[in-house]
């Protein structure tokens, strides 16, 4: 009797199983519903519902098809697989069943900024731009507790730790020029709502993956991480990079399991996954994933996970803090931030191919031509703005290389830079280091070391120059440029005449205020720009100034760039208001007037740096357009007259200007350019104003392919 009942419930038990099977079978065999009004059937990029399966297959790079089929489980978007082939071969299946995953960690966006345009009296600023200034601040580490340098010390309750929960129900597909987009609504992650998007392109083997989701709360700042889990060790034994130090690393799966992700410190931020039939590559946006920082050490921006003997995940990620002793580089790692409903788009990359590991991780390079800036014909590659203080950030560059105890000793930061395809660099010594302030010979000391420190730096195509980073007279900080190695002192003593000649160092300046500054830049042809506009210790800063003699002067060239700071995922262009809104308003306000326009000048202001870091990412360029490089003890005028005249453009490495023109005069006036790109181009933007209003043309650029 006993036996029987025990019988009856398993019969009882197995009914249910049974049952169940059956249920989930039917759930996973609906019919995927999935909006295709925005599809466009086109040639190599296509999409189809087949049953419970969104079909999507493209023409990738050489001869290479990919195909990625999705499908959704109990609400859960899932990578049913994918594939590539050659074309018209058969599929060689790279992962299935796998899973997006994402985390979010937030804090809380501090910063004075607004409290100090509050405070001017010279100047009205709207309550709009007091409370973005905000969201500017440089100086601020929303995750680091209590803070290496908070007035009000963070509260452990301050941070979030959030994970996406989805509850989709459908999908949608668009095609959008030579991409094609699918998206997946119903994610939730913490205070972050929106949806899931994979992207592929014609013409590539890319295929990006964004969380796509806005908060409504005040003052969110956060970093993400991503990936997919789920790929087969079986199928896919090994993952491999390149460490630091350029060298060779594998992991192979096959020992114990892993209980978080697995932080890797690769060489261009690429982890590669191999299998017999091919590889998978994963790794970030080259730019845009990294706020501004002090330093360019490299965190270990991309992960892998082994979840189980058979399974294991990979992707990007960001840590939370600098991982520094130093309390100014602890101070400086702003995260994102995520202004109440902006459409935050957490993206990240993953390359498919057939070929092993290493030439997939080549054919990621070639995306950022190997993290070198690529040389152009006509043009010399130049940035500014470095202070490469020590730790200890008293000792800069000059004191550096005179402790070595010769002028000969390169700095690895030179090392670096070189190796980056950079032509010509402005240092930015006496930033708080040496004897910035004296009124004359200790001063005049420093420069001569300084100019020779950066004279033995020099080779026939690499030129160091001896600039500064001033913060005297103008209001905020400024970088200020000559054509030779000028001597001058910051400072006017009572009865210092404004230039005199020195028995050792020749004709010298004493600067006492605005007028002696622009006196010194009209005798020995110099210019300046503001640094960092409208953050850090230029906060109002041009604005406060427009008007001003020393700003409607032609010896003023503008604002320096540096995409990374007030760094918003919801915009499509980096450093939008501080710095593109700055100068197409100076330009507007100055027309007509005469002078000649104001531009941008790339810097990086950052310190110490090597070879072991991952300085690309920070990095951004101006190509000027010469023939040559002037060599240490020849006028350096050449350099500053190309960037008087306009005769270059900016870039972070990926699109490259060979030659634009402007033709016709009035409003029949056209643009031409010869560009060439790597990752698929988004858009063209001409912006323009005539003296009240700023207008602006822009054009999608998404019909066009990858490498163009």
């Amino acid at each position: 009797m006993r036996v029987e009942k025990m019988s009856h419930k398993m019969l009882l038990l197995l009914s249910i199983m049974f049952l169940s099977f059956v249920t989930a079978s039917l759930t996973f065999a609906q019919a995927l519903k999935c909006d295709m009004t925005q599809y466009k059937e086109s040639t190599g990029l296509t999409a189809d519902v087949e049953k419970d399966l969104l079909v999507v297959t493209w023409m990738g790079q050489g001869y290479a098809e990919l195909r990625v089929r999705f499908a959704i489980e109990l609400g859960q978007p899932v990578v049913r697989d994918l594939a590539i082939r050659k074309k018209g071969g058969r599929w060689t299946i790279l992962g299935q069943n796998l899973i997006p995953e994402y985390n979010v960690v937030s804090g809380i966006r501090r910063g004075e900024g607004g409290k100090k345009l509050e405070r001017r009296v010279d100047m009205k600023f709207s309550k709009e731009v007091i409370n973005n200034q905000r969201w500017l601040e440089f100086h601020d580490a929303p995750l680091d507790i209590p803070g290496a340098r908070e007035k009000i010390p963070r509260k452990p309750e301050e941070v979030r730790r959030m994970d996406a929960n989805f509850n989709a129900t459908g999908c949608s597909v668009k095609t959008d020029g030579a991409r094609l987009e699918v998206m997946f609504p119903g994610l939730s992650m913490g205070i972050f709502s929106g949806s899931l998007q994979f992207t592929v392109y014609r013409s590539t083997n890319l295929i990006r993956m964004d969380t796509v989701a806005k908060t409504d709360e005040q003052w969110v700042a956060y970093k993400y991480d991503a990936g997919l889990n789920g790929f087969s060790t079986d199928t896919m034994t090994r993952v491999c990079w390149r460490d630091t130090g350029g060298n060779p690393q594998q992991y192979q799966f096959g020992t114990v399991k892993n209980d978080t992700r697995v932080p890797v410190k690769a060489d261009n931020r690429v982890l590669v996954t191999e299998g017999k039939g091919g590889s998978v590559a994963t790794f970030p946006m080259p730019h845009k994933f990294f706020w501004a920082r002090e330093i360019h050490v490299n965190n270990g921006y991309v992960w892998y996970r082994k979840d189980s003997d058979k399974e294991f995940g990979m992707g990007v990620r960001q840590s939370e803090n600098e991982g520094s002793t130093v309390p100014l580089y602890q101070d400086c790692y702003a995260l994102y931030s995520a202004r109440p409903g902006t459409w935050q788009r957490m993206g990240m990359y993953f390359y498919a191919s057939l070929d092993a590991a290493e030439p997939t991780r080549q054919a990621v390079l070639a995306f950022t031509h190997g993290d070198v800036y690529k040389p152009l014909p006509g043009y010399k590659i130049f940035t500014n703005h470095w202070h490469l203080r020590e730790d200890n950030v008293t000792t800069a560059f000059t004191e550096r290389v005179m402790k070595t105890g010769s002028f000969d000793t390169p700095l690895q930061d030179i090392v670096a830079m070189k190796a980056l395809g950079l032509n010509i660099v402005g240092i930015s010594d006496f930033h708080g280091d040496m004897h910035y302030n004296d009124p004359g010979p200790l001063r005049f000391q420093d420069q001569k070391n300084y100019g020779e420190a950066c004279r033995r730096a020099c080779d026939k195509d690499f030129l160091v120059l001896p600039w500064e980073e001033p913060n005297f007279y103008v209001g905020g900080h400024i970088n200020i440029m000559f054509p030779k190695n000028v001597y001058f002192s910051r400072v006017r003593e009572e009865g210092q005449p404004f230039t005199e000649m020195d028995p050792v160092y020749g004709r010298v300046y004493h600067i006492g205020n605005v007028e002696d500054l622009q006196k010194l830049l009209d005798a020995e042809d110099g210019y300046w720009n503001t640094a960092h506009p409208r953050t850090k210790s230029s906060v109002g800063y041009p604005d406060m100034y427009w008007d001003k003699p020393i700003a409607k002067n032609d010896r003023y060239l503008g604002v320096d760039f540096t995409q990374a700071m007030d760094l918003d995922l919801s915009k499509k262009r980096m450093s939008e208001w501080r710095t593109f809104d700055a100068v197409d308003r100076m330009n507007n306000m100055y027309a007509n007037s005469g002078l000649q326009p104001k531009g941008f000048l790339t810097d990086i202001d950052t310190y110490k740096q090597g070879p072991q870091d991952d300085l690309y990412p920070g990095y951004q360029v101006t190509y000027l357009k010469l023939d040559r490089v002037p060599g240490p003890d020849e006028d350096w005028s050449p350099i500053l007259r190309a960037i008087r005249n306009g005769d270059y453009f900016i870039t972070t490495g990926e699109i490259l200007v060979s030659s634009y023109a402007v033709e016709g005069s009035g409003n029949q006036r056209t643009i031409t350019a010869d560009v060439e790109w790597t990752f698929p181009l988004e858009f063209v933007e001409v912006v323009w104003g005539d003296g009240k209003n700023i207008d602006r043309q822009v054009i999608s650029t998404t019909d066009l392919p990858a490498f163009g």
